[in-house]
Parts: structure tokens; C-alpha cells; sequence
């Protein structure tokens, strides 16, 4: 048995309700592997968890993503070792925490060229790019592609990777600061959606043509726009909803706006099978080590501090990535 300090919530509500408990962790068991978690990644989903938007059964844990060092090994487990370097994504909820028992088949190891801050910053987000750029839609060099909250954590990937695959990248974000974030991440234009007619800029943009991809992961503010913003026979790919669930729509408007296809995928079934996890965060951390995708650290917090982490991510108040190290 190991001690355990973990972040637990009794109820919903603000960041107050999260507290630190210290429990007893069990050994390893089959199919487990012990970590001593160095970095843990704060996602948004974590907040909406907390709140009880995408509620839990209560009591629960919270966070989904962490980097560590293997501690010991249940039965079953012989492709990861103590001492050795993994990340994990979609272990369930429970990454808010010191050391934590996480199933072998959610864990990648870390190459020697990844840090585990930027595993554990880039692993979600840069999971989501991945599926969003090589699976959802294939992004071929000389393509326009429309991102909105361009940013936010995976709107700079987004754009990264994309200006890397030889596309044309037009960002939208809420403010003139966030469109030089934007700018910064690689959008050869960076369009501030709060001011005026922004579909008649992403235009002018690109010189007249409409986007052959939109990445709307804003939701109901951005999404009957996004249909003007896309080329005929083009795709709008919907993967969130940060100002709230998109509207619905008859599906002829598809046909109306030039035969549109439209998508809501998910991070978590692109993900599912762990040899194909494995592949992709092959895929992403082949990017982080080139240069081609990197990862500002806007913050780092404790465990004692979590609250004050959610604070900053609610009141917007930090740029870059949240980091919570134990």
C-alpha cells in the first residue's frame, strides 16, 4: 500500500468544492501500473466535470491526462517497466493526483525528445489535432482551412500542424490579443469574430474562395456562420461547443449552402483501441520533437493550489497551458 494525495468532489459547484484527500493506494493489479505522476494536464472538460455540466457520479475525482515515472507493474504487464517515462489520456477520471493506478493499455511511452510537462500539456489536446487533421479530414498542402478559437490549447496545434501540412490557415479568436496568439501559432490570417460581419473577412481573407475544412469548436456562436465560411462539397467539422450546443438544422440546409458535409467526431472513439492511441501519439510526439507542434506552459499550480488553476482557467486570466504538478 502507498499513500495517495488525489483531488476529490463530494458536490458540483466552483473550484471551492475540490479538496485534497489522502487515501490508501492498493498495489498494482492485473493489468495496472503504479505511477508517480510528475505533470498533469488541466483540460476545460475538467471544469465542466466540476460543475456537474457533464456530470460524474459523486464522489470523484477529476483530470484526464498526466505524465510520470512507472513505480511497479501488476500481473500481465510486460511492455513498460519501473523507471520508465509514460503519458496517458482517457484512463478515467482521477489525473488530479500524486501517485494513481492507470490500466497499461492507456499509457505511451515518452520519447527521449518529449519532456513530460509537455506530454502531460500536449498529449489531450495534441491527441484531438491529430484525429482532427489526419482522420477526420486528411489536410493536403495548398487547402484552406477555417479555425475557430484558434487560440485556445487545441486551436494553436490546430494551426501549428496545419501550416506545417502546407495549408492556408485563417484563425478566428475573441480579441485583438488572442489573434496574435493566433498569428504566433501559425495562422497566415487572424480574423477577431467579435467585431463586425467576420464571414465577409474570412473571405476577403482568402482572397474570395471559401474553406475547404471548418474546425467549429465553438458551437452555437460560430456554427450557421461556419456553413457560409465553407466551399462547396467542403466539410464543417463541429468537435465543441464552448459557447454552448450548436444549433440544429434541417439537413438541406447542407444541400443549400453547396452540398456541405458535416461531422461531430470525438477525441475518445479516434483513441479507443490502444494500438491505434499508440500510433497517433507516436504521430503526435514525431511532431512535438521536429518543432513542428510545441506548447506554451502559461501556468503551473499544486494540488493545494487546483482551485486556483480553475479560477485562472474561468476568468481567462492565463495564456498558454495549465500545468498542476504534484
Amino acid at each position: 500500500m502507498k499513500t495517495a494525495r488525489t483531488v476529490r468532489i463530494d458536490e458540483y459547484g466552483g473550484p471551492e468544492k475540490m479538496r485534497v484527500a489522502t487515501v490508501e493506494l492498493p498495489l498494482p493489479a492485473v493489468g495496472e501500473v503504479q505511477l508517480r505522476q510528475t505533470a498533469i494536464g488541466f483540460n476545460f472538460i475538467d471544469v465542466y466535470q466540476r460543475r456537474g455540466i457533464y456530470p460524474l457520479p459523486l464522489p470523484t475525482g477529476l483530470g484526464h491526462e498526466a505524465a510520470g515515472i512507472v513505480e511497479s507493474v501488476g500481473p500481465g504487464v510486460d511492455q513498460f517497466h519501473p523507471g520508465d517515462r509514460v503519458a496517458y489520456m482517457n484512463a478515467g477520471v482521477g489525473a488530479y493526483a500524486d501517485y494513481r493506478n492507470v490500466p497499461a493499455d492507456r499509457l505511451v511511452a515518452i520519447p527521449a525528445g518529449v519532456s513530460d510537462e509537455q506530454a502531460a500539456a500536449l498529449l489531450f489536446k495534441g491527441i484531438t489535432a491529430q484525429y482532427l487533421l489526419k482522420k477526420t479530414h486528411a489536410v493536403k498542402s495548398g487547402e484552406i482551412i477555417l479555425v475557430h478559437a484558434a487560440a485556445g490549447g487545441v486551436g494553436q496545434i490546430l494551426c501549428q500542424w496545419a501550416k506545417g501540412l502546407g495549408a492556408f490557415v485563417i484563425g478566428t479568436a475573441g480579441s485583438e490579443e488572442k489573434c496574435a496568439i493566433a498569428r504566433e501559432a501559425g495562422c497566415d490570417i487572424a480574423i477577431n469574430y467579435s467585431e463586425g460581419n467576420w464571414p465577409a473577412a474570412v473571405l476577403e481573407a482568402s482572397g474570395g474562395k471559401k474553406a475547404d475544412v471548418v474546425y467549429d469548436s465553438v458551437g452555437k456562436d460560430t456554427f450557421l456562420k461556419s456553413l457560409d465560411c465553407t466551399a462547396p462539397f467542403g466539410l464543417v467539422v463541429l468537435y465543441g461547443a464552448a459557447s454552448g450546443p450548436a444549433p440544429a438544422i434541417e439537413p438541406d440546409l447542407l444541400n443549400k449552402k453547396g452540398c456541405l458535409f458535416l461531422t461531430r467526431p470525438s477525441v475518445f472513439p479516434h483513441n479507443s483501441d490502444p494500438a491505434v492511441f499508440r500510433a497517433n501519439a507516436a504521430d503526435l510526439f514525431d511532431a512535438i520533437s521536429s518543432g513542428l507542434v510545441s506548447a506554451h506552459i502559461g501556468a503551473r499550480f499544486t494540488l493545494d493550489t487546483v482551485g486556483a488553476a480553475h479560477t485562472a482557467a474561468e476568468s481567462r486570466a492565463t495564456q498558454g497551458a495549465i500545468l498542476i504538478i504534484p
